[in-house]
């Protein structure tokens, strides 16, 4: 009895005093050590003091080896799983959840708040649902865990339930409304929440908070400040609440101008107000502030801590900086998957993908956030065929994907007219339960509008139970880009009927509609509306597409006297949009002029050249295209090859202008050679007219023939059934010839053809397009 008190007190002690390994060799190296309950239960709390999850799978091992009669006790298990959720493995929390055979109300609230804090807050709500149909009431712990879960997925509906429940079972602890305050709140019910907030008869500060936070997070600033200067104490929670609420809307100057008041008044920041604060001065790009806030941790001594150094890392590389990200990133003495992620982030914005997949594969340890980074980046640089291989990876991996993951890789599938890449996606979310998610529902719409489903994107649209301005803004494009210009004019108005007030996003929408129709008038009144009627100050883009607009209907001399006046500087690409009007509309004198402007700007911009080439050879000016061309060759510059891409059993294949590298290269040209009879026998004649080569006509045809987009069709009528759409994505605008030649190929072989080419979508049917011959 004295060994087994002993054992049992060295052990405790060894492990308040934060010495685990030493009392985990004791334990191991004990033969049969006869040891309490109560003191596997001190070294399971030292485990997850010390985040020791290797020590906590072998006391766990070490435990069900020994046949302890209270390791299958309720009460040990959930200290088990505690264990595991609290040191980061909720698969091995599961395990032991799964193995529980009489489960109590703290077995569930221990595994569904672990799966709300590991990011599975649909795996939380069906864990809730499934307590209550096993009979087990929740508790005040319950309801304040699964209310954030419903703030998260602004799942209003479900929010309200819980209310109701709440109330029927009259437990209404502070934390609880606290709960309930930021559900409302961050599901746009700031009256609701407001309404609890007033019933109060003593309102907390914790309670104050909340309430400032949800103002903040709707927007309401001035509301969130009244609150903020009511409050008969402020501690650093309120103090970070309301600078958070400036920083997450962009008003960096007043979050920085809080923080000093804040100093003033004698609180001191902490590793919140600084982890607040510093990813606003990296949205923004503002540089100088971060880094003052960075001498400001020095000197309050936060730099050891590993929120603000990944906060830190994330300013330095948004704002560009990734020599300082990368030093701060070497000299931590602690990196977690965040300070990993946030580093391979910086470099995927830069385009230096090569050295974020190397860090990405050497990282000690991967999430999901971390996979959702390697591929936002490959995304974001163009890089669409690896973004869908690393997804691919993994889901080989096991790692379950988030709703994060399906925003990051559906644009993928978008910009490559994946469409059954795209749809099993789409299945996948379904199986996941996010198709309840805004963001993620707005995604498919744009990716099924982006591959030419418009009516699919338009069906899905019109299900989801919520739609806000970037659901209404990804319908609104699509319409437009797919050639439905007056539909696209009417989903904006129904928007604003609606309700949604339409952003800068929106007003571009719109425009692109009234661009690619040639309605000029409503274009015009669209971009006057914008300033007069919503405050809305136009940007860069919204001038571009008043240039493209009027360039595209002729309307020179005014495109002209446009760029002049505008207040902002005009771009390469505001010119670039006039010298492509300039060769629609065979104005060589302006072209030429416009062309000279954009080499100041720009020497190395090769669509100047192109396009300027292409004047001279619509004008059979042989002597200049070749000037043009010695021009480019002298600068280096080089055209951007066509290139066309088809889907075919969820496999992409790549075809550039007269490639002959395909398996079925035979089968092909074959095709292309069989079309040209049929199509020249239904009355189609070649137009040389992008075809910048001074040679017989006959040579001209030929090249015309192998033009990428011709090549993918031919591809997709050898390799789909008929009657099936052939859908190709070409990076180039599309040429008059191979524009004309698909609509005689889709009226031959009786299919829709949908090209995507680089400004807009053309559906083919019947020997028609939907852009009416206006591009």
């Amino acid at each position: 009895m004295p060994y087994m008190a002993n054992l049992n007190l060295n052990l405790t002690a060894l492990c308040k005093g934060g010495r685990l390994k030493e009392a985990l060799h004791i334990l191991l190296t004990t033969h049969n050590p006869p040891v309490e309950c109560c003191t596997y239960l001190q070294l399971l709390e030292a485990c997850v003091s010390k985040k020791s999850l290797s020590e906590g799978k072998q006391i766990h091992s070490h435990i069900t080896h020994m046949g302890f009669g209270f390791a299958t006790a309720t009460f040990f298990q959930n200290k088990l799983i505690n264990m595991y959720v609290k040191c980061g493995s909720l698969v091995n929390a599961r395990r032991v959840f799964d193995d529980i055979t009489e489960r109590d109300v703290i077995s569930w609230n221990i595994i569904i708040a672990g799966n709300r804090r590991f990011g599975y807050p649909h795996e939380a709500l069906i864990l809730f649902h499934q307590m209550q149909r096993t009979g087990v009431q929740p508790d005040h712990f319950t309801f304040s865990s699964i209310l954030p879960v419903s703030a998260k997925l602004r799942a209003l509906e479900e929010g309200m339930d819980i209310h109701q429940s709440i109330m029927e079972r009259g437990i209404l602890s502070d934390v609880v409304i606290n709960a309930l305050v930021d559900m409302y709140a961050k599901c746009g019910r700031i009256r609701e929440a407001r309404e609890l907030f007033d019933k109060m008869p003593q309102k907390n500060m914790v309670l104050s908070t909340a309430m400032i936070v949800g103002y903040t997070q709707n927007g309401e600033l001035g509301e969130a400040l009244r609150l903020f200067k009511e409050m008969p104490q402020r501690d650093a929670v309120s103090w970070n609440a309301m600078i958070a609420g400036y920083a997450q809307n962009g008003f960096v100057d007043m979050a920085l101008e809080i923080l000093k008041q804040m100093q003033l008044a004698g609180v001191r920041p902490d590793s919140t107000t600084f982890a607040s604060i510093l990813p606003a001065c990296g949205k923004i790009g503002v540089l100088k502030q971060g880094m003052n806030i960075h001498q400001s941790i020095i000197e309050g001594g936060f730099l050891s801590d590993v929120v603000v150094a990944n906060a830190l890392v994330d300013m330095y590389a948004k704002c560009g900086s990734m020599h300082m990200a990368r030093e701060l990133f070497d000299k931590m003495p602690q990196r977690d998957v965040v300070s990993w992620t946030a580093i391979i982030a910086g470099y995927g914005q830069i385009g230096d993908l090569d050295e974020a997949l190397r860090l990405f594969r050497e990282m000690p340890q991967r999430n999901v956030i971390s996979w959702n980074t390697i591929i936002a980046g490959y995304t974001q640089n163009g890089f669409v065929e690896k973004a869908l291989e690393t997804y691919k990876e993994m889901q080989l991996a096991g790692v379950k994907p988030i709703s994060t993951t399906f925003v990051s890789i559906l644009p993928a599938c978008a910009k490559m007219g994946a469409l059954e890449q795209g749809i099993h996606i789409h299945q996948t979310v379904i199986e996941s339960g996010f198709l309840s998610d805004v963001v993620v529902a707005s995604s498919l719409v744009d990716m099924y509008a982006k591959c030419g489903s418009i009516l699919t994107a338009y069906k899905l649209f019109d299900k989801m139970p919520q739609k806000d301005v970037v659901s209404w803004n990804a319908i609104i494009v699509g319409y437009a880009q797919n050639g439905f210009s007056k539909g696209a004019i009417k989903l904006f108005e129904l928007m604003k009927y609606s309700g949604t007030n339409p952003d800068h996003v929106s007003f571009f929408c719109v425009l692109l509609a009234c661009i690619h129709a040639g309605l000029v008038d409503e274009g015009c009144k669209y971009f006057n509306a914008m300033s007069d009627s919503y405050c809305i100050m136009p940007t860069f883009d919204h001038y571009v597409c008043m240039v493209d607009l009027l360039g595209r209907a002729g309307y020179l001399d005014e495109t002209l006297n446009f760029i002049i006046k505008m207040p902002i500087k005009p771009m390469v690409v505001v010119w670039t949009s006039l010298l492509g009007a300039c060769r629609s509309h065979k104005n060589i004198k302006l072209g030429v002029f416009t062309a000279n402007l954009i080499f100041e700007l720009d020497s190395k911009y090769a669509a100047t050249y192109v396009l300027l080439a292409n004047i001279y050879a619509e004008m059979g000016r042989w002597s200049e295209v070749l000037m043009v061309r010695q021009l480019m060759k002298d600068r280096g510059i080089k055209k951007i090859p066509g290139c066309s891409w088809i889907e075919d059993q969820k496999m992409v294949h790549a075809f550039c202008v007269g490639d002959r590298s395909h398996p079925q290269t035979q089968e092909i040209y074959g095709k292309l050679d069989e079309l040209s009879w049929e199509m020249k026998a239904a009355g189609y004649f070649p137009n040389p007219r992008h075809v910048l080569n001074d040679v017989e006509e006959e040579e001209k045809e030929l090249f015309l023939c192998h033009h990428s987009e011709k090549l993918a069709i031919a591809f997709g009528l050898l390799n789909t059934p008929p009657g099936t759409t052939i859908r190709v994505v070409k990076n180039l605008r599309v040429c008059t010839d191979c524009h004309t030649a698909t609509k005689f190929i889709s009226k031959i072989v009786a299919r829709q053809i949908v090209v995507r080419d680089a400004n807009r979508y053309h559906h083919f049917k019947q020997g028609q397009c939907s852009c009416g011959d206006y591009w």
